[in-house]
């Protein structure tokens, strides 16, 4: 009896889930970073993104190899640590009709690279930035990140005597439009949010706690998956509804829901759970960070969100034709331009 054959569904790109792959995974066993990896394949697939329509960047660190694992049909830069951000400023310049998507790390993020990338945030730049956090550095055998929560103990590192640097209040206080908190262990909320943030325009900074299983997962660490588990603090539960498909609440009491509308027409609809918050108020935001800063919470979901503010590219008179597809004739100023810039000279 011959055995059936079956075929794989396709989104409305035409292509299937398996065509939203990568390489496969030289990181750990466990690593948080590949289930983040895996939710990217998710929701690039279910949003109906052709993948060459999307770059990718990143900079050292373990999460900076992840691009490597998701999107293979993508054009992407792997650049030098902490430097990820002049790279993609640069590319989306030069083509303004792709997105990007880059991959970092607390430590490619929070210190040799925090300098870029506050500047990225505060340019508002049309690019989603993820930040893969696990407290140490990974890739050089687990030193202490500028992430790791003070009085931290590691086996050869000793003890953290340093405050943590918090993405989210960084990426708060330089002005990002964008700014939402996860857990790999949530793989739902994760893909959710990494679909919102795509939808997004302006920079939509995403800080995923992705436990360390080798150097950082000792069940009373902030990045562990004991402690995430724990400790985590939902904001709300989120669902995002792409702009072609019907916008539907019916599972939601009335009253319970507020509904937030991107650029593009898509919507993230948040039910409320246990507090009554308001993602697109700035201030309260940065009450509710240091709130739960204070307490020991790990507040994930969508925290601020603005939709009205002109991005990096919209600033420029930057030409529709990407740069590299210019002509000489298209680079080169007119017979009548240079005569008159000559004789403004004379």
């Amino acid at each position: 009896m011959a055995t059936p054959t079956t075929t794989s569904q396709t989104n409305r790109a035409g292509m299937t889930r398996a065509d939203y792959k990568g390489f496969p995974t030289t990181l750990c066993q466990g690593c948080g970073h590949n289930s983040i990896a895996s939710q990217i394949i998710a929701a690039c697939y279910e949003m109906d993104i052709v993948p060459e329509e999307l770059l990718k960047f990143s900079g050292i660190g373990c999460s900076s190899k992840s691009p490597t694992y998701f999107l293979n049909r993508s054009f992407g830069f792997n650049g030098l640590h902490g430097r990820m951000p002049s790279l993609a400023t640069g590319a989306l310049f030069a083509n303004t009709h792709l997105r990007a998507i880059g991959v970092s790390g607390d430590g490619d993020t929070a210190s040799i690279g925090i300098g870029q990338f506050k500047h990225l945030v505060r340019r508002n730049a049309p690019m989603v930035y993820i930040v893969e956090n696990n407290g140490v550095y990974g890739l050089t055998k687990g030193q202490f990140s500028a992430t790791a929560e003070k009085g931290l103990e590691l086996r050869h590192q000793g003890t953290n005597f340093y405050m943590p640097v918090d993405i989210c209040m960084e990426a708060l206080a330089s002005n990002a439009t964008f700014v939402a908190r996860s857990f790999a262990g949530d793989p739902k909320q994760v893909k959710e949010l990494i679909k919102a943030a795509l939808s997004h325009h302006g920079i939509a900074v995403l800080d995923i706690i992705s436990p360390c299983v080798t150097f950082n997962n000792q069940e009373n660490t902030f990045h562990s998956y004991a402690w995430g588990k724990d400790h985590e603090a939902p904001l709300h539960e989120i669902s995002f509804i792409p702009a072609l498909d019907e916008i539907t609440v019916e599972d939601f009491e009335e009253g319970t829901t507020r509904e937030v509308t991107l650029h593009d027409g898509s919507t993230v609809i948040l039910k409320k759970l246990e507090k009554d918050y308001d993602p697109t108020d700035r201030w309260q935001a940065l009450r509710m960070m240091e709130e739960a800063q204070r307490n020991n919470w790990m507040v994930t979901g969508l925290i601020y969100v603005e939709t009205g503010r002109p991005v990096l590219t919209d600033l420029y008179n930057l030409p529709e034709t990407p740069l590299n597809r210019l002509t000489d004739p298209d680079l080169r100023p007119a017979r009548e331009t240079l005569d008159k810039l000559n004789a403004g000279m004379g």
